[in-house]
């Protein structure tokens, strides 16, 4: 009997042990406008960050408590709060862009309590003009099987005229036209456009696309980076070109033409925003790249190179003197000014300006969105003031060559380092200092290459080799 007893608390001992571990997230406040007839949910990493996950209801105890108990493995937990979809997200105390939550869970029985303050798409003091509009809650996004929210600028004489009107693409839509919806402020474009149209400008429609919240990443980058991501961005451009925009141009008076159609953003959306310019050159004929995060993947540098000028653009690039360590944001800026000038693109389609007091934010962005949409939509605008621009020189001729390839660069350039690569991106020729400004042929046989400089480790410029 007493070898019994002790076998069932040996029992007892070990289903305890292996029982799984509980946490209970109780929301103990939500914000008074709250819509009664939806449910609360939770969306994490612990399930995939899926805001409408029926398994991840709140269920109510009555009053503004909702409780949900959880069975997870001990770990850092990210998650928010939603009404069902990342359209309906929590807010923070203003309305606006709520950072992820986190907790430690560190195993056992845990309860945490948590207030909801708002949600992004009700309440809050919304900055955006009359003449913005949401286009829709939840456009489907068929490339990437998800949907997010569209906004709409429409010109202050649309309602009031046949005209119809160019067309720009924005990214991270929350951020463009309301500081409610936003994270750090709004890039105040409709107050600009208003205000520009009363001073004679002609106007445009601005379709504003939401990021895609934790998805930001993977859909804002073509190219995989180890370390944060990304390689959804081919798809996500696809979801512009060949759904949104034949949508927009069958429902409002566009001019869909390429000479028509601007693509813009601002650090991973100034990157895609890039990508999509030189990618679809067929497509669109205006870009605008704020703060582009080019450091994000070398890739960028040699889609240009090899991809080339196949129309006439207009690139605008801006980056502040206060971003990244050391001016890195104006560096990486100057390198792609240098590409795409080696790429076949011209000095008079490309402005690449830096700022002493820009910083990677909107406001920054915000100040100097008039000036680039000026020039890139307002016809025969070329005079633009140049201030604190940096024109990196790098040249390499004859190009095409069956003898040594010459390469130029400024007195500026330190400590100046080439490598090759192939077409496949297969390195040719290991890094080393470019020496005399020589570059010979021994060992490349006759084909395509790339040519990659550095300064002082930095990247400054690619272009493409022609060995016969």
């Amino acid at each position: 009997m007493k070898i019994k007893l002790n076998l069932s608390l040996l029992l007892l001992l070990l289903l305890a042990v292996a029982a799984p571990a509980q946490l209970t997230i109780r929301v103990t406040d939500i914000p008074n406008d709250t819509p009664s007839d939806e449910d609360i949910y939770i969306a994490g990493n612990f399930n995939g960050w899926d805001p409408g996950n029926a398994a991840y209801i709140l269920e109510n105890q009555g009053g503004e408590v909702f409780s949900l108990t959880l069975t997870l493995s001990p770990a850092t937990l990210q998650f928010k709060f939603t009404r069902g979809s990342w359209q309906t997200v929590e807010g923070n105390a203003n309305g606006g862009f709520l950072p992820d939550r986190t907790y430690n869970y560190t195993g056992g029985a845990d309860t945490i309590e948590l207030q909801i303050l708002t949600w992004e798409d009700v309440g809050g003091g919304s900055t955006a003009a009359p003449n913005v509009s949401i286009l829709s809650q939840n456009f489907f996004i068929p490339q990437l099987n998800r949907n997010r929210r569209v906004w709409l600028y429409l010109p202050p004489d649309y309602q009031d005229s046949e005209k119809r009107y160019p067309v720009l693409y924005m990214q991270d839509g929350q951020n463009v036209f309301d500081a409610a919806t936003s994270f750090s402020g709004e890039w105040e474009v409709d107050e600009s456009l208003n205000r520009l149209f009363d001073e004679g400008d002609e106007g445009v429609i601005v379709v504003g696309i939401d990021n895609g919240g934790a998805r930001r990443i993977d859909e804002y980058s073509p190219w995989n980076n180890p370390s944060y991501g990304g390689g959804e961005g081919d798809a996500y451009v696809d979801f512009i070109v060949e759904t949104l925009k034949p949508y927009v141009d069958a429902n409002y008076r566009t001019k869909p033409e390429r000479e028509f159609t601007g693509i813009m953003g601002s650090s991973l959306g100034g990157l895609i925003s890039f990508y999509a310019g030189i990618e679809h050159q067929d497509v669109f004929s205006k870009v605008g790249a704020f703060s582009s995060s080019f450091w994000f993947a070398d890739e960028v540098f040699t889609h240009v190179a090899n991809t080339g000028k196949e129309a006439d653009m207009r690139i605008y690039m801006i980056a502040g003197q206060l971003e990244g360590s050391g001016g890195g944001q104006v560096a990486d800026m100057n390198a792609m000014y240098n590409t795409l000038l080696s790429a076949g693109f011209s000095e008079d389609e490309v402005i690449a300006l830096s700022h002493a007091d820009g910083q990677h934010s909107e406001w920054y962005w915000a100040r100097e969105f008039p000036a680039a949409y000026e020039w890139l939509y307002q016809a025969g605008t070329t005079d633009v003031k140049i201030q604190d621009w940096e024109k990196p020189l790098f040249r390499v001729f004859p190009n095409p060559s069956d003898t040594n390839f010459q390469v130029i660069t400024t007195a500026a350039l330190k400590n100046v380092q080439y490598e090759v690569l192939s077409v496949d991106g297969r390195l040719v020729r290991q890094r080393a200092p470019l020496g005399d400004g020589m570059i010979r042929p021994d060992g490349l046989e006759a084909g395509v290459f790339f040519l990659r400089a550095y300064s002082e480790g930095k990247l400054i410029g690619v272009l493409k080799l022609v060995r016969h």
